[in-house]
């Protein structure tokens, strides 16, 4: 049986994201300049797949796209840190890796979320 099998791919891919910015954390040079990074990509980089995990368990649709939207959001910063990460501490296959995989995330999160928006009311 497989480890994740009630997870849809989108999240499997998620959770893996995260561990692999964690994994990226730990690598990290313990300096004041990573310092911060360390912190802000360990909130943002594991924060947008809970967000996706959250917005599973949405009761309406509202709810769904609006967690959806805070996902999408987490991972535009964590894409951020992530470059800030290489420009600061050179580039890598990880980092590499990570952005690339950030993109693709965020154009799959940006989808769903044009997907999902409800048309504004009329006044």
């Amino acid at each position: 049986m497989e480890k994740y099998n009630i997870m849809n791919d989108l999240q499997k891919r998620l959770f893996e994201f995260s561990v692999g910015v964690m994994q990226y954390n730990r690598r990290l040079a313990m300096n004041p300049e990573n310092r911060n990074i360390r912190d802000q990509l360990g909130r943002s980089g594991t924060a947008s797949g809970a967000s996706y995990e959250e917005a599973q368990g949405g009761c309406t649709r509202r709810d769904f796209h609006n967690k959806i939207n805070i996902s999408l959001k987490e991972m535009r910063e964590t894409h951020y840190w992530l470059r800030l990460s290489e420009s600061i501490n050179g580039s890598s296959p990880e980092i590499r890796h990570l952005i690339n995989e950030s993109e693709h995330l965020m154009k799959i999160l940006g989808s769903i979320s044009a997907r999902t928006k409800f048309p504004k009311k009329q006044a």
